[in-house]
């Protein structure tokens, strides 16, 4: 039976549970830390307006969340997505709600964000509009578009260079009207840490996703390989902090951050010796929060920066 045939069948469940899991909320921590490093660094620079934090912070969570829809659907019309699927928000296979419906509520979201993104322009700069114009359409190209970004081995560099460098940099810049050498060295630890949330996510989804002929990195590299990778990635992201302090960018306040050491640890250690997608959630959940703590605990250390100049 084909899958829309089956979805149309289900009874469609309209509880808030199965709309909050359609948000896939364990990952929009991804869209609020990369605003919030960048409104504290422009904090420190002297600058800021809670009306452009507020309508950046809502913009960037309306996106994820479109994203996460865009690629619910678009797994669902690929065949990837089943009742068995673990990772996946559930809403189409599982509690039957119309695949339009969930493509249509991506593209509101999308609208939210725009207007959203008009304020934005109307208090800092129109080519801010360009910039929201290429997130959205790598959001949506992402999952969708006869070559999905998420089919490639380029979905990590994507992911991390955009919800990292791009999110962290127009939020300064729009509190600013300028970017430094600091913003950019910022940016750059959250976009490892964010682009290991998906590597993590390929991870535990390689054989399905090698099946249905994706060539993502893990798939590529293989298993054993890309948790290497992901080890890499962690130690990366606390070298940057350490570079960034002794090259004057930072103060030591960030190190903050190495309180969050423990999940990352976490994280690769629950990968190794696994091979089924269920018994390596709980690394792909310690992947997640350790993208959340790191991001928060070098905000924090942003904050008492700006409190103890």
């Amino acid at each position: 039976m084909h899958p829309e045939a089956k979805a149309n069948e289900m009874k469609p469940d309209k509880s808030f549970r199965v709309w909050w899991m359609l948000l896939r909320p364990h990952t929009l921590t991804a869209a609020f830390v990369p605003v919030t490093v960048g409104t504290l660094l422009a904090v420190l620079e002297g600058s800021f307006h809670a009306g452009l934090f507020g309508a950046m912070l809502l913009a960037s969570i309306l996106i994820q969340a479109a994203t996460n829809m865009f690629n619910e659907y678009f797994d669902y019309k690929r065949g990837l997505d089943t009742a068995e699927s673990v990772g996946i928000g559930g809403a189409i296979v599982r509690s039957g709600v119309q695949p339009k419906i969930v493509l249509n509520l991506g593209f509101i979201f999308f609208g939210f964000a725009t207007l959203l993104g008009v304020y934005i322009c109307l208090l800092s700069s129109w080519w801010i509009a360009v910039i929201g114009i290429v997130c959205m359409l790598a959001g949506y190209f992402y999952t969708g578009g006869p070559i999905p970004v998420a089919y490639t081995p380029f979905g990590e560099v994507m992911s991390g260079f955009f919800m990292g460098v791009v999110i962290v940099g127009i939020s300064f810049f729009i509190q600013t009207k300028t970017i430094t050498a600091s913003v950019i060295w910022h940016s750059l630890p959250i976009a490892i840490t964010i682009g290991a949330i998906l590597l993590a996510n390929n991870i535990r989804d390689l054989d399905g996703d090698e099946k249905n002929g994706r060539k993502t990195l893990a798939i590529i590299v293989g298993r054993k390989k890309a948790i290497y990778i992901l080890a890499i990635m962690f130690t990366l992201s606390y070298a940057f902090v350490f570079w960034m302090i002794f090259s004057g960018y930072s103060t030591w306040w960030s190190l903050l951050v190495l309180f969050s050491v423990p999940k990352a640890y976490s994280a690769v250690k629950q990968f190794i010796g696994k091979s089924k997608p269920i018994e390596m959630m709980p690394a792909m959940k310690a992947t997640a929060e350790t993208n959340t703590q790191f991001g928060l605990l070098l905000s924090v250390g942003l904050f008492l920066q700006f409190l103890f100049i």
